[in-house]
């Protein structure tokens, strides 16, 4: 079994007072030195609906440069993150949808269908780079399922 730990992606997501990139670095650091080996780190998702998220490119690169044993995930919505995550130096990426159509419309601007032909894009693509996918994610209502 493998733990993924989402806080600086997820936890982070909806705050509505700005989180400062070192700030978020900080925590990134403290999560791995507290003995995590698997952070979410980020998610290449646009800053116009996720602003929380757009300094995905400046946490990618600085965790990209670290030589520790940690793995440093990502989410990657569709195939604009995903290369933007692999020209930042992302070595794993997580794939998410949704499971109803509502929720699916509202999250990621697309049918359940369409997010299925999204998610082959990405994962053909991140296996053509060498990319791992740790993990494909739904939702449902909000809540991961």
């Amino acid at each position: 079994m493998r733990i993924v730990e989402v806080g600086p992606r997820d936890g982070l997501q909806n705050e509505k007072v700005h989180v400062p990139t070192g700030v978020k670095l900080e925590f990134i650091k403290r999560l791995a030195d507290s003995g995590l080996q698997n952070i979410e780190a980020t998610s290449f998702v646009s800053p116009k609906w996720v602003p929380q998220m757009g300094d995905h490119i400046e946490i990618m690169k600085a965790l990209s440069q670290k030589r520790d044993q940690i793995s440093y995930s990502v989410l990657t919505p569709n195939i604009k993150g995903l290369r933007t995550a692999l020209d930042c130096g992302a070595k794993e990426v997580a794939i998410f949808g949704a499971a109803s159509e509502t929720f699916s419309q509202k999250n990621i601007n697309c049918s359940i269908s369409e997010s299925l032909k999204r998610f082959e894009e990405v994962a053909n693509e991140a296996n053509k780079k060498n990319c791992q996918i740790t993990r494909l994610c739904f939702m449902c209502c909000g809540l991961p399922i």
